[in-house]
């Protein structure tokens, strides 16, 4: 569903990712983890068409994303981790105005249940200067998740929420990868890394230093079993 290949983008001098290469089959959960700078945002908005790479090719459902940007783009969905909503529009309204831009058609059907999986419900009503940061996180969740993506990409979706929160948004991306969603998720929450996600791609300095489930990680490195994802991730992104 997600096919990057020899994936580069530079900033001037800087080279922020360099030569990554990875894919994402429907029912995956790729965790994309790495220290601060390691090039993780860069690579999510380059999959969705916001960043353009320098070098490499992005494919999500065989569309190339440069060519072919709408064809790709309507079968993805990113969720940032600083949400941007409109100050004028509810919480409802937000929903609705997507509806529009993807076409949606059964849209009076895909509001309600939505709503109430993500704990929306009582808050349909609501603006934007109304809600806390968790409820914002979940309102921009809510409208990714609307037009049933068959790509998704969350940038730190736990950011803001308390530990129900946390808890159903963890149930939301599993049952989307049930579902046969091919799903990215770039978190420093390891824990969550590690309880949720099939297979791992370690960065840093823009480049992949590993990738693969645990096992076939410490197949690699057999000197690391035994260790946490955590230590794991240490060991490899220190060296």
């Amino acid at each position: 569903m997600i096919e990057v290949q020899g994936l580069t983008k530079s900033y001037g001098s800087v080279v922020a990712v360099h030569d990554l290469s990875f894919s994402v089959a429907p029912g995956e959960v790729l965790g994309l983890v790495g220290p601060n700078g390691a090039g993780k945002t860069t690579t999510l908005r380059s999959i969705v068409g916001i960043v353009r790479p320098t070098g490499g090719a992005i494919r999500v459902g065989g569309h190339d994303v440069e060519r072919e940007p709408v064809a790709a783009k309507r079968l993805l969905a990113f969720m940032p981790d600083e949400p941007h909503l409109f100050d004028y529009l509810t919480v409802e309204e937000h929903l609705r105005f997507t509806a529009r831009l993807h076409e949606v058609a059964d849209v009076e059907r895909r509001i309600p249940p939505l709503l109430q999986e993500l704990e929306l419900a009582e808050k349909a009503e609501a603006l934007p200067g109304e809600l806390s940061r968790g409820m914002k996180q979940k309102l921009v969740i809510a409208c990714g998740l609307l037009h049933d993506p068959r790509a998704l990409l969350f940038d730190e979706p736990l950011t803001g929420l308390d530990p129900a929160g946390i808890r159903r948004m963890k149930q939301t991306i599993k049952e989307r990868a049930r579902q046969g969603a091919a799903v990215v998720l770039s978190s420093h929450l390891l824990h969550l890394v590690e309880e949720i996600c099939t297979r791992v791609l370690i960065m840093q300095r823009g480049r992949k230093v590993a990738l693969g489930t645990i096992a076939e990680i410490l197949t690699e490195r057999p000197d690391l079993r035994g260790l946490s994802l955590e230590d794991i991730f240490l060991a490899l992104t220190e060296a």
